[in-house]
């Protein structure tokens, strides 16, 4: 089969189109033909030699879309369309390949309403964000802020604050061009930091309330802006570091309104919580609720330059590759 395997994780001439033997159906395990696979942030820090525990030669790819067609019984009937997300592409062989053999419990039914470049941009992005939601306490009324809109995370927490009943579902952006393409979209709270600052945006939208709930992927400045952010009793919740992973925050932003901070780390949650997830997911996409962004696709001999489009393009929506 053909696979795009990173030989090295020496950057983006690491990876390789290579052939592969096609993976071996064994208990528990469902073989999934690949249609699209989703092509996200996590690939970059893994092809940059920056993720611990990830080894080379590795074929890359953390999520997916596929149809069954082995090994799959009565949950999963031969010809089912199916998107998962796991360790795949970190840990062990990932979706940029034209076979996977996928856990069982890592699959999810495609919603007949969601073709399969749609569905493979899906998992990664609305798991975290309804898993960090739900441990941040999240229930209607809350107000939330997910910076960088456009990014998977940003759009993601927004659309799923939203279709949850949230008071407000805020999100940001540097880039005019970018807050104007957001408004087009429906997404109407978002603040354009080349006007004005986070917290002054945030303040004007929440009347002075201020956040909830922050779900913040990007790490550096916007984590420390984020905090300041935070109403009484509110939370922040990090899990991604894609502009740095240092940043310096003033511990009263915590203190005076009793705010708390925390990590995320999906590889490390429990597969009841996934599955938690996943049903919230499903019914909002059955419900036209939520809606993934697709910027562009590519073919999977492409993957480099998939790979770089999203991040040095930073495109509004999400990369997918077609298998």
């Amino acid at each position: 089969m053909r696979a795009m395997r990173a030989e090295t994780f020496s950057g983006y001439e690491g990876l390789k189109l290579i052939e592969l033997p096609k993976p071996a159906v064994t208990k528990g395990k469902v073989m999934v033909r690949i249609t699209a696979a989703g092509v996200t942030p996590l690939d970059y820090t893994i092809l940059s030699g920056k993720f611990h525990g990830s080894k080379a030669p590795l074929v890359l790819g953390n999520e997916g879309a596929g149809v069954v067609e082995e090994g799959g019984g009565t949950d999963f009937p031969v010809g089912s369309r199916v998107m998962f997300f796991g360790t795949y592409g970190a840990f062990e062989d990932g979706t940029d390949s034209e076979w996977v053999a996928v856990r069982k419990e890592d699959l999810c039914l495609i919603p007949d309403n969601v073709d399969d470049v749609s569905a493979a941009g899906i998992p990664v992005a609305y798991l975290t964000a309804q898993v960090a939601l739900t441990l941040a306490g999240f229930q209607t009324g809350k107000t939330v802020l997910a910076p960088a809109i456009g990014g998977s995370i940003g759009n993601a927490v927004t659309q799923l604050a939203r279709g949850l009943g949230a008071k407000h579902a805020m999100s940001s952006t540097t880039n005019h061009a970018k807050a104007e393409q957001a408004k087009a979209l429906g997404f109407n709270e978002v603040v354009d930091t080349s006007l004005e600052k986070l917290g002054d945006g945030v303040r004007r939208i929440t009347s002075g309330y201020g956040a909830d709930i922050v779900v913040d992927g990007i790490g550096g400045e916007v984590l420390s802006e984020g905090l300041g952010v935070l109403a009484l009793g509110g939370s922040l919740t990090t899990l991604g570091y894609s502009a740095s992973r240092k940043t310096t925050i003033d511990v009263t932003n915590l203190i005076v309104p009793q705010a708390s901070i925390r990590g995320l780390n999906m590889f490390a949650q429990p597969q009841a919580a996934i599955t938690d997830a996943w049903n919230v997911i499903v019914s909002l996409l059955k419900s036209g609720a939520i809606k993934p962004i697709v910027a562009k696709t590519f073919l999977l001999a492409e993957a480099a330059d998939a790979l770089r489009y999203l991040i040095e393009g930073r495109p509004f929506g999400r990369v997918v590759l077609t298998i």
